[in-house]
């Protein structure tokens, strides 16, 4: 099993700190509106798809996995941590390897089930889904 490439809190800030440290000033430019999705960008509307969740109000299963990859581990599943392929093109489009898949436990089943955490490569960067990749809630750690 492969633990993904996560940025920890404190080297992540650390790392972003430096950077804007060594890069010098800063000069602001005037932002471009985003086109509208068209029907040749359909990837681009299904990634604006992705709603949000309060981390308050996952199911306290999700708040154990989300544990246990923050330790690393141990998993309860063999395909936890294995790569996420985001066939379904729901998240934002990142290269292969990019997003990895954790199981949530759902009481009572004799299998997986349908939830699943599936973690980006950034702090915090977790997406909830409770119908088996058919939609994704992005992590809000901060409510």
């Amino acid at each position: 099993m492969r633990i993904p490439p996560r940025i920890t809190r404190l080297g992540g800030s650390a790392a972003l700190l430096s950077v804007l440290l060594a890069s010098g000033p800063v000069t602001a430019q005037a932002a471009t509106p985003a086109a509208a999705p068209t029907a040749h960008s359909a990837t681009a509307f299904r990634a604006a798809a992705v709603g949000s969740v309060c981390y308050s109000a996952l199911p306290s299963q999700a708040h154990d996995t989300l544990d246990l990859i923050e330790q690393g581990g141990p998993f309860p599943f063999e395909q936890d941590g294995t790569v996420f392929q985001n066939r379904e093109g729901l998240l934002p489009g990142q290269s292969t390897g990019y997003y990895h898949e954790y199981t949530v436990i759902t009481p009572g089943s004799d299998t997986r089930g349908a939830r699943r955490i599936v973690t980006g490569e950034q702090v915090e960067e977790d997406y909830y889904t409770a119908d088996h990749y058919a939609s994704f809630d992005l992590v809000d750690h901060d409510c």
